[in-house]
């Protein structure tokens, strides 16, 4: 027998099943995933990407900080998604950009994406890809300048002015003509011996990233399979000037920022659809609008752009993929059809 008289009801809110899975550890997963790709940035380029991003880190856990200390609201820097941005915003910038520029991007990406419209779960744009395209827009020299990789620079800690510049798997002369960078093969890109910004040079890296995303249940395959499987089918089906199709497609997905994007930024759960066919319709339309930019845009890379154009768009491919309801069958909703055409006419 139960002891009903004992029994203490208890009302609260929903959620009321709990979970292990909290913010803190969903951003630890993902701050575990993208080690890989700074170890391989710290061995291509040396010390001064850890640096970079470690800079980017401290950058955005102070202006979270002293954003919600001056508003007197409650601290959230335990959540790490604070950190997560600064990681995410150094990957995308060239290893040599000046320290206070990175901030710069910390402040816009951290106060003005994220902060102003409320904070963790009311941004509606990445913030770590706002920050970028802010920095594109106002240091766009800064922002293209790359260093060759393999000779790391140890003496440019604090200055990387003297660094060896080149050019990038994505350079106008690839995308417009074809013609690979002198030296730069498929497997170099696929490793990560090419030149670029600091975290998306290795495909391989971010690859076994977002394999261990998905292994851990943080992020699901829904997007990533269909962003990267938009751009294969388009750059296979389109190549350029005469360059084999399967060696295109190839060059095109372990090229640029692709792979980071696609496993770390569009899988953003606060910026990307929640059910299961937005999520398709959001891949699709990030690899779509990606190869458009590449092939036809005036700057080579198309995936931050992309990514934030969708970003803007997830309201509506969450109600073009709304499920139907459960128990509700065609003959249903034909009945309820007629009955509204009929309302209608007798309101008429």
């Amino acid at each position: 027998m139960i002891d009903t008289k004992n029994l203490k009801l208890s009302v609260a809110s929903s959620p009321h099943v709990s979970s292990p899975a909290g913010t803190r550890n969903l951003m630890l997963d993902v701050l575990v995933a993208l080690v890989p790709a700074l170890i391989m940035a710290a061995y291509f380029f040396g010390p001064r990407a850890l640096l970079l991003t470690a800079v980017s880190v401290a950058g955005c856990e102070f202006f979270e900080w002293a954003y919600r200390k001056a508003l007197k609201k409650p601290g959230a820097a335990g959540d790490l998604s604070a950190a997560v941005t600064g990681v995410l915003l150094a990957f995308v910038c060239p290893v040599t950009l000046p320290y206070w520029t990175i901030l710069v991007g910390d402040f816009f990406a951290i106060v003005i994406v994220k902060q102003l419209f409320g904070g963790l779960g009311q941004n509606f744009m990445n913030p770590a890809l706002g920050g970028r395209a802010f920095l594109m827009m106002s240091y766009p020299v800064a922002m293209t300048t790359w260093v060759l990789p393999g000779t790391p620079n140890w003496a440019g800690i604090v200055s990387a002015a003297d660094a060896v510049t080149g050019a990038t798997p994505l350079s106008n002369d690839f995308m417009h003509s074809g013609v690979m960078p002198d030296g730069v093969s498929l497997m170099d890109m696929f490793v990560g011996n090419v030149g670029g910004c600091v975290g998306e040079i290795s495909a391989l890296m971010l690859l076994l990233g977002g394999i261990y995303l998905i292994w851990r249940g943080t992020i699901r395959v829904r997007i990533p399979a269909a962003f990267l499987g938009t751009v294969a089918a388009l750059t296979f089906l389109f190549p350029k000037n005469g360059v084999g199709n399967v060696e295109w497609m190839a060059a095109q997905l372990c090229s640029g920022g692709l792979m980071l994007g696609a496993f770390f930024m569009a899988t953003d759960y606060v910026t990307s659809p929640v059910t299961k066919k937005g999520e398709l319709y959001f891949g699709v339309g990030c690899g779509l609008l990606t190869v458009l930019i590449r092939y036809f845009g005036g700057y080579p890379e198309g995936v931050s752009y992309a990514i934030l154009i969708m970003n803007v768009c997830v309201w509506l491919l969450d109600k073009a993929g709304k499920p139907g309801r459960f128990g509700v069958t065609a003959e249903a909703k034909k009945a309820a059809r007629e009955a509204r055409k009929r309302a209608k006419k007798e309101a008429a």
